[in-house]
């Protein structure tokens, strides 16, 4: 009898257990009880074993889930999920500003609703996603870019049945680097194609026409100033690729700016004799004798080419001043200021563009290529350098280049 007694005592002690196990299941699996007696006790732990292992491979894949999200966020290109219907599910701040979006605000917005661009419109809902499509971007934070809108290319790739991948790529760069190749290579082929049309009626004319010698003389004389200017342009181009493709000259030699003050004067004086007869009122100024950092023969280019840039556009009798000074702030400043015509406001930024020009019928009269202050601008850039340009109709410019303090130092005495 009392056999029987424990055996009914302990499948009721052991039925409890296990609807004790039950309801902590049911309720909370975190409130399991600690390892106790028996089959249950035993079970109990092997739970509490499995559910902390699901939690932390949980907590992992959370981790890198928001370390994958943190990527993406900081990516340059815009990145958008959407789900079967269209909506926005998540995207990352580039495309929020491209878009004009808010990534919070917007979510399970349809993104055809925010976005109304037509072209974009028939693009997401063609499904024929084999190619992009390039659309102006519509966002506050380009707003300030109006005038040279912002392209953006968008590339949709769908992902696990209908869900949609939204890709975004900033393609002005790309577009305007492309523009101005063409018009590169437009002006390149018509700046060389002038003076070869001129060599070759004046070769023509050589070859059919009987000419005396004082006419012969002047078609030779002629045909040597378009091949004189031809070739100017190549090697203005030549030194544009080379500046583009080599590295940055050091900071380790030096060389005197009176030294390249005076090759200016030599080559400036030269000029202005053979431009304008009655020359040009030109003086030179060195306000502390320095020693300038970097690549003498680039610097010599820079500074000859502002100095023949106001020669050639400022009439006979006009004044041109070259000057050197220190900044306070130890930085150095070459300067070249003339009373020629002046520049408008509206040509200064574009100044520097390759064969930009104002008036292209003086340049070319003057000899001048176009290239110039583009080559100046390179120069600059790769002595870490600024051009600055100041100018008044009417009343003349002033171009001067801005050296870092690092690059300028007082010239040494030299040992007798």
């Amino acid at each position: 009898m009392g056999a029987w007694l424990g055996a009914v005592l302990w499948l009721a002690l052991d039925a409890w257990r296990a609807e004790r196990l039950l309801q902590v299941l049911r309720n909370d699996a975190a409130g399991l009880p600690t390892r106790g007696p028996g089959v249950w006790g035993e079970l109990a732990e092997r739970i509490r074993k499995l559910l902390r292992d699901r939690e932390q491979q949980t907590r992992q894949a959370e981790d890198r889930l928001q370390e994958f999200l943190a990527a993406i966020q900081a990516s340059p290109n815009g990145v958008i999920l959407l789900d079967e219907q269209g909506r926005i599910e998540w995207c990352n701040q580039t495309a929020a500003m491209q878009f004009g979006i808010d990534a919070e605000r917007d979510l399970l917005q349809h993104l055809a609703n925010l976005v109304r661009d037509p072209a974009f419109v028939a693009y997401l809902a063609s499904w024929n996603y084999s190619r992009d499509v390039v659309i102006d971007a519509s966002g506050p934070g380009h707003a300030h870019q109006r005038s040279h809108p912002v392209r953006l290319s968008v590339q949709v790739h769908p992902y696990a049945g209908n869900r949609r991948m939204l890709l975004t790529r900033d393609i002005t760069a790309l577009e305007q680097a492309e523009a101005m190749r063409r018009d590169f290579v437009a002006n390149v082929s018509h700046e060389i194609r002038t003076p070869l049309t001129v060599l070759a009626g004046f070769v023509e004319t050589l070859q059919n026409l009987p000419l005396d010698a004082d006419e012969r003389t002047r078609y030779l004389s002629l045909m040597s100033q378009q091949s004189h200017r031809m070739e100017t342009l190549v090697n203005d181009l030549l030194t544009l690729s080379r500046l583009e493709g080599s590295a940055s000259p050091s900071g380790n030699q030096w060389i005197r700016i009176r030294a390249l003050m005076a090759q200016c004067e030599d080559e400036g004086r030269g000029l202005s004799g053979r431009l304008a007869p009655l020359g040009h009122r030109l003086s030179f100024t060195i306000d502390a004798e320095s020693e300038l950092s970097g690549a003498p023969t680039e610097l010599q280019s820079a500074m000859s080419n502002l100095l023949s840039n106001a020669i050639r556009y400022t009439p006979g009798g006009g004044e041109v001043a070259v000057s050197w000074r220190v900044l306070p702030d130890g930085r150095g400043e070459y300067a070249v200021k003339d009373t020629g015509p002046g520049i408008a406001a509206e040509h200064i930024p574009r100044l520097t563009e390759r064969f930009y020009r104002i008036d292209r019928s003086r340049s070319r009269e003057t000899g001048g290529t176009g290239l110039g202050l583009a080559i100046v601008k390179h120069i600059a850039q790769r002595h870490g350098a600024e051009l600055r340009i100041e100018s008044t109709v009417g009343k003349g410019s002033r171009f001067a280049l801005l050296f870092p303090a690092a690059r300028v130092r007082e010239a040494r005495v030299l040992a007798k």
